[in-house]
């Protein structure tokens, strides 16, 4: 099959995701005919997805957050006036997805969570198959518990997810268990996407701390904490722009450009792990036996903080306080069970891009099956 990618690039993790899955299907003999990555401007595509990525990357304007006035958390309300106000080029890139759907002549479409896509789909109806694939879309299963939240804040995350995934033939939900699938919904739940370098690591326990920085402007408090633990070796990753490939600060702080190679061997010898509660750099550290300190910036890495709390990740925080990480990692104990489900993610994913499987019609729900024998008796009876 001739397969497109299209790739939210907020982060690392929908890139490295994108990254295992292209492994797999080339691996099965499926090729990948293109990678569109929406992004903002404020950000830029790390080197290593260029490098490892291997295909034409088309980048292109997408709605995103704004980082406040010290680059942390990000503004709601001011992002979303932004955002109404670049309508416009947002409505651009909905034709260029469109486009780029018909001259690549892909057969499926897979989207790693960018709400342009969903919207492209409800607008145009491509006639290729989308398959929607993120941990997000377990924020429509029906058993997925959320923390003790703003409700109309959990409604806007859900609505948002919907929107992505509108004209989807599949959601494959990444989770960090097993729990059943959806069939009516689509929603197909699957191990996470670590890639095979991650799998082939042999972990050690070292002396530094590992941290990863969303927004660069949590370094304030990495370095605000270093300076009264200063015996406690610590490497930082960011992707501040203009920063050199390693800024160290001292003996034992280092800032790093985020480099994916050089992020997951550290992690391997790290002693625990601090981050933005992305999902995917979670799932590196438990499969690697690290535990996490987990800082989220928005609702969404709120609940993705909570559901790797419920997986034996570590816990979350509500800054970089790295105490509370020494602490943990005395008494962690790594979660075997999550190594086996991830394990298993290869020819579950693969499964579900079988040809049958995927481009059979949907089962029709149980109404929509009541429904067609209650029109199929009316026409009979009139026909009588």
């Amino acid at each position: 099959m001739r397969i497109l990618f299209v790739i939210q690039g907020e982060g690392r993790g929908h890139l490295t995701q994108s990254l295992s899955l292209k492994q797999m299907l080339e691996n099965e003999g499926h090729e990948v005919v293109g990678v569109l990555v929406g992004k903002s401007p404020s950000r830029s595509l790390p080197s290593f997805f260029y490098e490892k990525m291997g295909e034409k990357i088309y980048p292109f304007e997408s709605p995103n957050f704004l980082p406040s006035a010290k680059n942390k958390q990000p503004k709601i309300i001011k992002s979303i006036l932004y955002n109404l106000y670049r309508t416009h080029k947002y409505l651009r890139s909905i034709l260029y997805i469109n486009r780029m759907i018909k001259e690549t002549e892909a057969d499926v479409v897979v989207n790693f969570y960018e709400l342009l896509t969903g919207l492209t789909y409800l607008l145009f109806s491509p006639k290729a198959i989308m398959v929607c694939i993120a941990h997000q879309y377990l924020f429509l299963h029906p058993d997925f518990s959320f923390p003790k939240l703003n409700r109309v804040s959990l409604l806007s995350l859900k609505f948002f997810t919907k929107v992505t995934a509108i004209g989807a033939r599949k959601k494959l939900a990444l989770s960090f268990r097993k729990m059943r699938d959806i069939p009516s919904k689509g929603l197909v739940v699957v191990p996470p996407l670590l890639r095979k370098e991650v799998l082939a690591l042999t972990p050690k326990k070292g002396n530094y701390l590992l941290g990863y920085l969303l927004n660069s402007g949590f370094s304030e408090e990495v370095t605000n904490w270093h300076q009264s633990h200063t015996t406690v070796p610590l490497h930082f990753f960011w992707d501040k722009k203009n920063a050199p490939e390693v800024l160290p600060v001292d003996d034992t702080l280092s800032f790093h450009q985020l480099n994916d190679s050089t992020f997951i061997k550290y992690m391997a010898g790290s002693k625990a792990y601090a981050t933005t509660a992305g999902f995917e750099s979670v799932c590196e550290a438990l499969y690697l036996g690290k535990p996490v300190l987990m800082i989220p910036t928005h609702i969404e890495q709120a609940c993705n903080a909570f559901d790797a709390e419920g997986a034996g990740a570590g816990q979350s925080s509500s800054c970089f306080d790295l105490d509370k990480l020494l602490v943990l990692s005395k008494g962690y104990k790594p979660n075997l069970v999550f190594k086996h489900w991830v394990r298993q993610a290869p020819w579950l994913i693969l499964t579900e891009f079988k040809y049958g499987s995927l481009f059979e019609p949907p089962r029709p729900t149980i109404l929509k099956r009541v429904a067609a024998r209650f029109i199929y008796r009316l026409v009979r009876y009139k026909n009588s």
